[in-house]
C-alpha cells in the first residue's frame, strides 16, 4: 500500500492483516494520533487500553508491550517506538461536548466523529467510542494524581510501529484539539498537522 496521508483534524480506517505491521508517522512532530483497532471479523471486539494497563502494569504503552482487546486477547504488539515513549492511554477521545465544556462555540472536528465517519465508510455504524491509545501525546500525572498535558516534545518524523495478531480494522485520527487551555496543549503550538500511515506486509 502507498503511504496514506491523514489530513489535519481528520481520520481514516486501514485494514491490517494478521502478521502485518502498521507504521504511524508525525511528519511535522507533536501531532497526537488517536488510535483505535477492531477485530475485522467481529467489531464488537476492540482494542482496550484499560485491559492493556493491567497486562503490562503500565498506563503508557511501551516498546515490546502487547496491546489487548476488551476480551483480553492479543491484538497488536508495539514493536518500535520512534517517539521516546511520549504516548498516552488516559485521555478519552475528544468530542463535541468536550469542546463545548471548554467554551468553544459551534461545531468542532473531533476524534470521536472521525472514528464514526471512518467506520461508516467501512460499512459499520458504531454506538460506542472506545478509549483510544493516544500516540505522540504528552501527559503527566503528579504525586497527587493531577493530570496535565505539558508542551508536546515529539520531534518531526517520529513514528510508532505495531504488528497485528489478527485481521484488524484500525482507525487513526489526527487529533483536532487546538484550543488554548493552560497545562493542556496536546498538539504543537503551531497547530494541528497531518499524519502518515504505512502498511508493512
Amino acid at each position: 500500500m502507498d503511504p496514506l496521508i491523514i489530513p489535519a483534524s481528520e481520520g481514516r480506517a486501514v485494514k491490517v492483516s494478521d502478521g502485518a505491521s502498521l507504521r504511524i508517522i508525525t511528519p511535522k512532530g507533536a501531532q497526537a494520533a488517536d488510535f483505535f483497532a477492531y477485530n475485522a471479523e467481529v467489531i464488537s471486539e476492540w482494542l482496550s487500553p484499560m485491559h492493556t494497563w493491567v497486562l503490562n502494569r503500565s498506563i503508557k504503552p511501551r516498546e515490546g508491550h502487547e496491546l489487548i482487546s476488551r476480551f483480553r486477547r492479543p491484538m497488536l504488539t508495539f514493536e518500535k517506538d520512534g517517539a521516546s515513549g511520549v504516548h498516552d492511554m488516559m485521555l478519552a477521545a475528544c468530542d463535541q461536548f468536550r469542546y463545548e465544556q471548554y467554551g468553544h462555540q459551534g461545531p468542532h472536528p473531533s476524534c470521536s466523529e472521525n472514528l464514526q465517519t471512518a467506520m461508516r465508510r467501512e460499512g459499520y455504524e458504531i454506538d460506542v467510542v472506545p478509549q483510544p491509545i493516544n500516540f505522540f501525546t504528552n501527559t503527566f500525572i503528579d504525586a497527587d494524581a493531577n493530570l496535565t498535558s505539558p508542551p508536546n516534545p515529539v520531534p518531526p518524523g517520529a513514528y510508532v510501529e505495531l504488528r497485528a495478531h489478527m485481521d484488524l480494522i484500525c482507525v487513526i485520527s489526527s487529533c483536532p484539539f487546538d484550543l488554548a487551555i493552560p497545562d493542556w496543549q496536546i498538539n504543537s503550538e503551531s497547530g494541528v498537522s497531518e499524519l502518515i500511515v504505512e502498511l508493512i506486509q
